[in-house]
């Protein structure tokens, strides 16, 4: 460093200190000294003011008034460990089941799954929606598919909506859908593929109760680092995870749970709450609906849903985002090579043994 630094003068101006208060001093004496939620404010105030009048102001008002709140910030608890391989036996064996890495027009999410899936021991297959539609590729050919994110026909009709359209208004896509829904096999949907694949509902067991994801409330796309906790659900795609808190990227202009009418609600929270798989949480680690801790508004932090005994899963989320520990915003420094969400693709090969 003081090679690379030849010829300049290098001060020492500060270090970090415990407790809210920022104090400057010359020749020992303090000249200045006040809190730092006040500074923070005061620093803050014109893009929050700007805010309020671009968003909803609701959202604006929660996210500025937290400046004042001490936070713990990003965290994570974890019940396993990031760096057990569990798929490691089965990749040494040689064995990579196929999976289909479904995109459309307009996705951009499918090489980073693909590296995903490929770093837990399978061998990711590109599955364009035109090779289903001429038969180039055919879904009961996979005993897993995850359908990814992007904006599929730039949300024209809706997050995932067209996506969604072209496959229920064709009856042999249609079809094949239906079956595999229905066959043993495994249905991952990330951001775009999680509003598309909830549009399908009707195709998926026991989704029927399922939400669609809707306009954030704060009225913009939210592009920012959450934590979520992962519920005791029966999925396969997360064994060994309940009860954990991750932190996780989230991309979406569209991720607002919401349910078609009172009754669907009613029935998903009584006799469907077991398929409510992720939530998001606070610094506390509390299911939250205050903003930006959970990003869209969504009733009691809903980020992800299953179905199909836990078989399809769906959620806001990107865990291919941060599967490798350097990827993430923040990490705990004991974490080695491989973050946290790559458990959650790791079993899904671990269920296809």
């Amino acid at each position: 460093v003081e090679a690379a630094l030849t010829g300049l003068t290098c001060v020492d101006v500060g270090a970090p200190a415990e407790g809210r208060h920022v104090r400057i001093r010359q020749g020992g004496m303090e000249i200045f000294g006040a809190e730092r939620p006040r500074l923070q404010s005061a620093w803050s105030e014109t893009s929050y003011r700007m805010q309020r009048l671009r968003d909803n102001p609701d959202c604006a008002d929660a996210e500025f008034a937290a400046i004042e709140h001490e936070s713990p910030g990003l965290s994570c608890n974890l019940g396993f460990d990031p760096d057990d391989d569990i798929a490691a036996p089965l990749i040494s064996a040689g064995s990579r089941p196929r999976i289909a890495v479904l995109r459309e027009q307009g996705v951009n999410g499918q090489i980073e799954m693909a590296a995903a899936f490929d770093r837990a021991g399978f061998e990711a297959v590109d599955v364009h929606m035109s090779d289903l539609l001429h038969g180039a590729a055919d879904l009961m050919d996979f005993p897993a598919l995850v359908a990814c994110g992007g904006f599929s026909y730039g949300d024209v009709l809706g997050g995932g909506g067209g996506w969604a359209k072209s496959i229920l208004y064709h009856d042999a896509i249609r079809e094949q859908f239906a079956r595999f829904f229905a066959s043993d096999r495994l249905a991952l949907g990330v951001c775009n593929g999680c509003q598309m694949m909830t549009a399908l509902k009707d195709l998926i067991p026991d989704a029927e109760d399922w939400p669609r994801f809707v306009r954030n409330r704060s009225e913009q796309f939210e592009g920012r680092t959450v934590m979520l906790q992962v519920n005791e659900v029966a999925s396969p795609w997360l064994a060994g995870m309940a009860g954990s808190v991750l932190p996780v990227a989230v991309a979406h202009g569209e991720g607002r749970a919401e349910f078609s009418s009172r009754d669907h609600a009613r029935r998903f929270w009584g006799r469907s709450a077991a398929q409510l798989c992720f939530q998001y949480v606070d610094g506390d680690h509390q299911a939250t609906e205050s903003y930006p801790a959970n990003p869209n508004g969504a009733e009691r932090g809903l980020a992800g849903v299953t179905a199909a005994d836990g078989r399809v899963l769906v959620m806001m989320p990107h865990p291919e985002r941060v599967f490798r520990a350097v990827q993430n915003a923040w990490q705990d420094p004991r974490w080695g090579e491989d973050g946290p969400w790559l458990r959650l693709f790791r079993n899904a090969r671990l269920a296809l043994r």
